[in-house]
């Protein structure tokens, strides 16, 4: 008796703790200009911990962000975006990770 108390009470601190995520969305203005800048800033965006989905609409140059905000914020969604070598709002790129982008990447 004493393990199925144990059990439920696991699945229902599992079930409340689940339910505390917070899900929201951001719209981000990039610098992204071609295909290989769409695909680092998705795979950037999608290494922080708590974004569920990332899509970059290369037309607009924003970065919409599905994410969980007990996990993240949108500063850190900027900084990773920077740290690839990208504008992100008004969160300037990384120099040394620009450098590595490739030259279609590169809008100077």
């Amino acid at each position: 008796m004493k393990y199925i108390f144990v059990i439920l009470s696991i699945i229902v601190l599992t079930y409340i703790a689940d339910s505390q995520e917070i899900k929201s969305t951001i719209e981000i203005k990039t610098s992204a200009i071609c295909e290989h800048c769409k695909e680092n800033i998705e795979k950037a965006l999608n290494k922080v911990a708590g974004v569920e989905k990332s899509n970059l609409d290369l037309d607009t140059k924003v970065a919409t962000v599905k994410y969980d905000s007990t996990r993240t914020n949108v500063d850190e969604l900027r900084n990773a975006i920077s740290k690839a070598g990208y504008n992100a709002d008004d969160v300037k790129r990384d120099g040394r990770a620009y450098k590595r982008l490739p030259k279609c990447c590169k809008a100077d």
